[in-house]
Order: C-alpha cells, then sequence, then structure tokens
C-alpha cells in the first residue's frame, strides 16, 4: 500500500465516521428530542427502549472512530503536532471542537443516556436531570459541530 492510498483510505474512514456521528448528532437535535413530545406515553418505549440505544451505539463510536482517524491523518500528513498545539490554528480548531465534542459524547451525553433510558440502574428521580444534562451537552455539541466542519472544510478550500 502507497503512502498516497493509506491517506486516501484513513480520510475516507475519517469523513465516513464523521458523517455518522454529526448525522446523528443532528438527528438527535433535529429530529427525535423534539418529536418525542409528539409521541403518544404508549409508545415512547419504542424509542427509549429500541431506536434511542442502537442509535446512542453509532453515535458514540462514529465520534470515537471519527477522532481516531482524524488523528491518524494529521500523523500521516505529518502536522498533528501542530495542529494540537494550535500551530496550525485552521487545522486545530477544528481538531479540538472534534476532541471536545467526542469527549463530551463518551463522558457526559453517554453515562446520562444510560442513567436517562434506563441501561443502568438509578433512581427514578435522577433520570430526568440525566436526561436534561444529556439533551443540553448535545445541544451543545449541534453548536460546536458548526465551527468545527467550518474550520475542516475551509483548510481544503481556502478563501483568497
Amino acid at each position: 500500500m502507497t503512502h498516497e492510498f493509506g491517506l486516501f483510505l484513513i480520510r475516507y474512514l475519517h469523513v465516513i465516521s464523521g458523517v455518522m456521528w454529526i448525522g446523528l448528532l443532528w438527528y438527535f437535535n433535529f429530529v427525535q428530542i423534539p418529536s418525542m413530545g409528539k409521541i403518544p406515553d404508549e409508545q415512547k418505549p419504542a424509542i427509549s427502549k429500541v431506536i434511542a440505544p442502537e442509535a446512542l451505539f453509532w453515535f458514540r463510536w462514529g465520534a470515537a472512530f471519527t477522532v481516531l482517524f482524524g488523528l491518524l491523518l494529521a500523523l500521516m500528513n505529518g502536522y498533528i503536532v501542530e495542529a494540537l498545539t494550535l500551530k496550525e490554528p485552521n487545522i486545530g480548531i477544528g481538531m479540538w471542537l472534534g476532541i471536545i465534542m467526542a469527549y463530551n459524547v463518551w463522558f457526559i451525553i453517554w453515562p446520562n443516556q444510560k442513567i436517562a433510558l434506563g441501561i443502568v440502574e438509578a433512581e427514578a428521580s435522577a433520570k430526568p436531570a440525566a436526561g436534561r444534562k444529556a439533551m443540553l451537552f448535545s445541544r451543545l455539541n449541534t453548536m460546536l459541530s458548526i465551527p468545527m466542519l467550518a474550520s475542516m472544510i475551509s483548510v481544503q478550500n481556502p478563501i483568497m
């Protein structure tokens, strides 16, 4: 395998993982959360017991693989240190936003979603607070996704 093909493959995997991650992030924030109030109570378990846990599986692994392949791509291109230390700010800001967002997914959103969805044992009174915290950090990630995507795209398409 040539270095060029390796770069192509890692970039392709980075983009595919990112599409899955950000696509699901936007699905949660623009479709699922706003629609939950319109769903009759007897139908909500279909979302909370079947669809949400499956979507959250792909959501968190999409985040992990997007960051992994992004870091590998930066390493293979020789700018990982410059990006992570913000000596390459256009790339580095996007990388740091992605890392922060992935951290939110794994260490704030997912643990709270497990409580809210009843995947782990918790008192009933803890579920609404956990659901709200997960939703707020998911909304934060949605807002961060816009400058993150703009940073990543601007590197490939500089404005004169």
